[in-house]
């Protein structure tokens, strides 16, 4: 074996999303506010939906493990994001590598089961009105969120101690503002056929069964519209599932754009501003989607609001 192949990696170099230096601080201002609204939109949703009783439903209770999922994987990318436009050369030691590597998996995945859960709920409240406080109890809601974060945190420490596992040549410059999967295995001496498999057929299995579980729940949802006797019915069940599936064309819009392309169309480039779409843009956007087209969080707001006021007035 060659002592290069021996070369012990102690840290990673983020070549981040530009090299130009007078971008440097414009690019921090835009992406220090996306993720300060972020935080503060998906903190906010999750506060709300525990606080107000008026919303201790089984969609605000999705919605609260939205935001929490949406809240996880943009903070585990943002901050070390924004570093790198402040320091010469963004460091990331080999540890917090793997650990900002198996959190973002866990939300990442955790989101695309969540939202198909989402839909599930959606067909469930059109469909089988009269039947939704059974179908949808408690306990049933929490085993759905349950397996989702179990699955996510198998296939997590899967794929990252797989990974972390093999050895590294000693070239340690990551292609990309954080560590994903795909960067790294291009900084591998080992034979990668085995994980490249393991994340081919995970990614595969996540996106279309999640996909799937979406579109099949909508047809039926569709189904079930068309064949409403009242416009006023029919914009009812229109206006419940519009805020959800805005989100789930604009998420698996954007990963199908990432992951589901001919390898000769995939550039860095590319790659890397579809990654800000789904890492930080899409997390700012769902509180405001759901905040701005949802008239009961919109009177939430409003409750949560008039309390404050009279508190501090």
């Amino acid at each position: 074996m060659e002592t290069q192949n021996l070369t012990v990696v102690k840290e990673f170099i983020l070549m981040g999303i530009t090299d130009r230096p007078e971008l440097q601080a414009p690019l921090f201002g835009l992406f220090l506010v996306i993720y300060v609204s972020s935080v503060v939109g998906n903190l906010g949703m999750i506060v709300l939906t525990m606080m107000d009783s008026r919303l201790q439903t089984p969609m605000y209770f999705f919605l609260r493990h939205l935001a929490f999922t949406d809240l996880g994987y943009s903070t585990a990318v943002g901050p070390k994001m924004l570093v790198n436009f402040v320091v010469d050369q963004n460091t990331i030691s080999y540890y917090f590598c793997a650990i900002q590597l198996a959190f973002f998996l866990v939300f990442i995945v955790s989101e695309l089961f969540i939202l198909s859960a989402m839909s599930y709920d959606r067909y469930v409240a059109i469909c089988n009105p009269l039947l939704y406080p059974v179908i949808m109890s408690q306990r049933i809601c929490q085993l759905l969120v349950a397996i989702p974060y179990l699955y996510s945190t198998f296939v997590s420490l899967l794929v990252t101690v797989k990974i972390f596992n093999l050895s590294f040549c000693g070239y340690n410059v990551v292609s990309h503002f954080y560590c994903d999967s795909v960067p790294l295995l291009s900084l591998l001496c080992s034979n990668t056929h085995e994980i490249e498999m393991i994340i081919l057929i995970l990614a595969g299995f996540d996106l279309i069964s999640s996909l799937l579980i979406v579109l099949v729940s909508y047809l039926l949802i569709l189904e079930s519209i068309v064949k409403m006797n009242s416009a006023e019915g029919r914009h009812k069940a229109f206006s419940t599932c519009g805020s959800h599936l805005t989100v789930v064309i604009v998420f698996y819009g954007t990963l199908i754009f990432m992951y589901v392309r001919p390898g000769s169309s995939h550039s860095f480039d590319s790659d890397k501003v579809a990654s800000i779409f789904y890492t930080l843009v899409i997390p700012m956007l769902n509180p405001l989607i759901y905040s701005l087209r949802n008239k009961d969080v919109k009177c939430a707001l409003q409750r949560v609001w008039k309390k404050l006021h009279s508190l501090f007035s």
